[in-house]
């Protein structure tokens, strides 16, 4: 373990507490006009899915986990979770739903991820930031719309709801981005 003050703290970052493993959801440096100025923390325990908040004082010592990136490729889904193989040594590694949480309508078979490892267990999961998916059912293209302000609704192959231009179509490939499901561009292939 390492010590960290408390003000370096970042999202994602995983910390020990008391023999416990938690995540960072949210990192907050709060420097009022007088007093001391606090880091707020939202955490995850990573055993149970318990979240708590913390607060410290900017320079208060904090024990941050040793995590490992590694980058894995995702295989399937089935009951007992998401499975994954290391593009390293091959070994597959098994990952709960929850940990993977809403990211899951951007897994596609054969995508490179990379996981956040701590002694051997996934405890984290970071997604590429753009996905291609195909637009399935949107309203129909209305000509002299302008395309350049207006958007509509769309429900994309992963069954995921977003907005897209009015020139975008049934049957169209589009990217979007990962963190909020938002339309980034059309797909060039």
């Amino acid at each position: 373990m390492v010590k960290v003050i408390a003000s370096s703290l970042r999202r994602g970052n995983i910390v020990d507490l008391d023999g416990k493993l938690f995540v960072v959801l949210v990192a907050d440096n709060i420097h009022p006009g007088k007093g001391t100025p606090v880091t707020q923390l939202d955490l995850r325990n990573l055993a149970n899915g318990v979240k708590i908040s913390e607060r410290y004082r900017t320079t208060d010592q904090v024990e941050k986990a040793q995590v490992e990136e590694r980058e894995h490729t995702f295989l399937y889904q089935d009951g007992d979770g998401f499975h994954f193989m290391s593009t390293e040594n091959y070994e597959q590694v098994q990952v709960s739903p929850d940990l993977i949480g809403e990211q899951a309508n951007y897994l596609q078979a054969e995508m490179k991820v990379n996981l956040s490892m701590h002694e051997g267990v996934a405890v984290g999961i970071e997604l590429p930031q753009r996905v291609t998916l195909e637009v399935v059912e949107t309203e129909p293209t209305v000509k002299g719309q302008t395309a350049s302000s207006s958007y509509k609704p769309a429900i994309l192959s992963n069954g995921v709801r977003t907005l897209v231009p009015s020139h975008i179509g049934v049957g169209a490939r589009i990217i979007v981005q990962t963190a909020d499901g938002a339309y980034s561009e059309r797909a060039k292939d």
